[in-house]
């Protein structure tokens, strides 16, 4: 069988996971790093330690620091960079994307300042219309994806072509890919629920129990769908893999690293400490003041939100802020819930 040639950038955990499953599909594949250090270790040693320790890279993963030979000729361009760095990585990729490529992205957050979605970054950035871009998400953790455990997630384009050509370059006896036309619900989902997972390790960190944690995780899915539809998005993706799906498992296992900072910070931890301790991107803090100041553009409420951000950037305290949610005003349940 032929192998193709697939583009991913950047070599973190997730990246990293999913290149692992490109090269499953018999694809060859590019992954761009920029340390010299991680691109020895991947091609001698088939490990990326730093971010997935113990796991076996496939031998068909190439790593590379120029990005020229990571991306000419590929017919599939994945960029996982972290929201902070997604534009600076697609004005260096964009001028080696060839023509018929599609580009996929699998990074949940928003850009920082502008607050924009990826999607719209790539398509600022990038030499192709709306119909070669993908979104991927989904309840995935890279440690389980690598190991080959069964995984389902979704991809989302305003081109069903695209999406199913991604979904074809993804899907595994391991790794199954639905496909999605909202790419603004599919967005906004993956990127909030990162919020809740913060606030499900801070509560746990408290010791608060099982009766806490759901309700942050049922009142997170109503803002998640408040703000998905104030943009756009259809409500139906928020009862999907990318909404309760994505939010499960972001909020109860030990491989989410926004649950973990939360519990950091619920045990005294500052933001500083928390976050030098991870060593690795934590979306949700990021996150956290993009949905803070979406909310207030598009009117609608988000008290786990603003209480969390209170939290990172006010010095609250965590049992405060939850005292503050628990002590908020009476409310119907589905107020301001689309289609209610």
């Amino acid at each position: 069988m032929t192998k193709r040639k697939a583009a991913v950038l950047v070599s973190g955990s997730w990246g990293t996971a999913l290149a692992a499953v490109l090269a499953d599909n018999n694809y060859e594949v590019a992954l761009w790093a920029r340390s010299e250090t991680q691109v020895d270790e991947i091609n001698t040693l088939h490990t990326n330690s730093r971010f997935l320790k113990d796991a076996v890279l496939p031998p068909n993963i190439t790593a590379t620091t120029e990005m020229g030979t990571a991306v000419t000729g590929a017919e599939i361009v994945l960029f996982v960079a972290p929201s902070s760095a997604m534009r600076d990585v697609a004005k260096l990729a964009a001028p080696y994307i060839s023509e018929d490529a599609i580009c996929i992205h699998a990074t949940k957050g928003f850009e920082s300042v502008t607050y924009k979605r990826m999607t719209t970054v790539l398509l600022e950035e990038l030499p192709i219309s709306a119909d070669r871009l993908v979104v991927l998400s989904g309840p995935s953790h890279a440690e389980e994806v690598v190991r080959k455990l069964p995984t389902t997630v979704v991809v989302a384009s305003a081109n069903v072509e695209a999406a199913e050509k991604a979904q074809d370059a993804f899907i595994t006896p391991y790794f199954r890919v639905y496909t999605n036309k909202d790419v603004i619900g599919v967005e906004v989902a993956g990127a909030i629920k990162n919020i809740i997972a913060l606030g499900a390790g801070l509560t746990d960190g408290l010791g608060f129990g099982d009766n806490a944690k759901a309700a942050l995780l049922t009142r997170g899915l109503a803002e998640i769908s408040r703000l998905g539809n104030a943009m756009g998005a259809n409500p139906l993706t928020f009862a999907g893999l990318a909404g309760v799906g994505d939010l499960v498992v972001t909020c109860t296992s030990k491989h989410s690293r926004n649950w973990r900072a939360g519990s950091m910070l619920a045990e005294g931890l500052s933001l500083d400490e928390v976050l030098s301790r991870m060593g690795m991107v934590v979306e949700g803090v990021r996150t956290t003041s993009a949905a803070r100041e979406l909310a207030h553009e598009y009117g609608v409420e988000m008290p786990i939100t603003e209480q969390l951000f209170a939290v990172l950037f006010q010095n609250k305290s965590p049992r405060s802020a939850v005292e503050s949610l628990m002590g908020r005003g009476r409310t119907h349940e589905t107020e301001d819930l689309p289609g209610v």
